[in-house]
């Protein structure tokens, strides 16, 4: 049976806060408009209990309720004129941990060039529950193959100027996974011809989770944690080297829980520890690439005929 995809391809999947910046990517809104993110996140936080007592039996989202709550303060012109245009010149303002986003580029070269020969390339896919448009206009977005994350639907007020009025997508972290089986099976290149339900024999799918790495900072990833390791990928936790309670919850994650095969700092500096690993890593992943490809070519090729010799 052919193959759809010629499976040579390495992806880098990445959370986005705490994992290549160093806080939370709302930061330039809170800045850009005075509001105190402090109190934008308490008022967040009680809004479950608010609708519980309205209706006990009501369910909600966290990623909803902060969705909203952005939406409440441009109703209330306390975000007067927000939309996507400025949430990606937030974005240009975002500070990355060291070492990126030259990481990303420099991580692919080396693959390409190391297995030239073999056509095997590396991408890098960042799921965020964060806001979409503030990734796609920072600093990294030319490095990044694709961007998973929370939209926001603007329209026109009566002045012309464009402002967010709904929520468009929603991003948590189990839809996280969703996003994995998508690049998984290559809808994000084949979306009209690929539905991710679909079902997809394991031989077929662009990129098999085996040859994925998934990195991020802490528990609110297990989901995807819990799918690359029941498909034999690979994860890595990295946190704040100045955090204590940082390191501990990385450590808490490889060592007691047995969710991630390695862990480091947050710096993706040249011969770092997350450096050297990540590179490692995807090298050991493309050398396995060679090797399948050299099974198939010799399974194809057979014995060539050979003269009979009578005695």
């Amino acid at each position: 049976m052919s193959k759809v995809f010629s499976q040579n391809v390495i992806a880098l999947v990445w959370d986005f806060d705490k994992t290549l910046i160093p806080g939370y990517m709302q930061e330039p809104l809170f800045a850009a408009y005075k509001v105190d993110r402090h109190a934008f996140w308490k008022e967040v936080n009680r809004l479950p209990e608010a609708y519980a007592e309205v209706d006990p039996s009501s369910r909600t989202l966290s990623e909803v309720l902060y969705l909203n709550h952005i939406l409440d303060y441009v109703k209330r012109d306390i975000f007067r004129g927000l939309n996507n245009e400025k949430l990606r010149k937030f974005g240009a303002e975002l500070k990355f941990y060291p070492g990126l986003p030259e990481f990303f580029p420099e991580l692919k070269d080396f693959i390409r060039e190391k297995y030239k020969e073999h056509e095997i390339k590396l991408e890098h896919y960042v799921l965020s529950t964060g806001l979409r448009q503030m990734i796609l206009g920072s600093r990294l977005a030319p490095y990044v193959d694709g961007v998973w994350g929370c939209e926001l639907l603007e329209e026109s007020r009566s002045d012309g100027e464009k402002q967010f009025t709904k929520i468009g997508y929603v991003l948590d972290h189990t839809t996280k996974t969703r996003a994995v089986f998508e690049i998984n099976k290559g809808v994000n290149v084949e979306p009209c011809v690929i539905d991710v339900n679909a079902q997809m024999q394991q031989e077929k799918r662009r990129v098999p989770i085996p040859q994925m790495i998934y990195i991020a900072d802490g528990p609110s990833d297990v989901p995807v944690f819990s799918v690359l390791n029941r498909y034999d990928g690979l994860n890595y936790a990295v946190y704040d080297p100045a955090s204590d309670r940082a390191h501990e919850q990385a450590y808490k994650l490889q060592v007691d829980e047995k969710r991630v095969q390695g862990m480091g700092p947050a710096d993706y500096t040249e011969n770092s520890q997350t450096w050297r690993w990540l590179f490692r890593a995807a090298q050991s992943i493309a050398d396995r690439i060679v090797v399948r490809q050299k099974e198939e070519l010799d399974a194809s090729v057979g014995t060539a005929p050979q003269h009979f010799q009578e005695t």
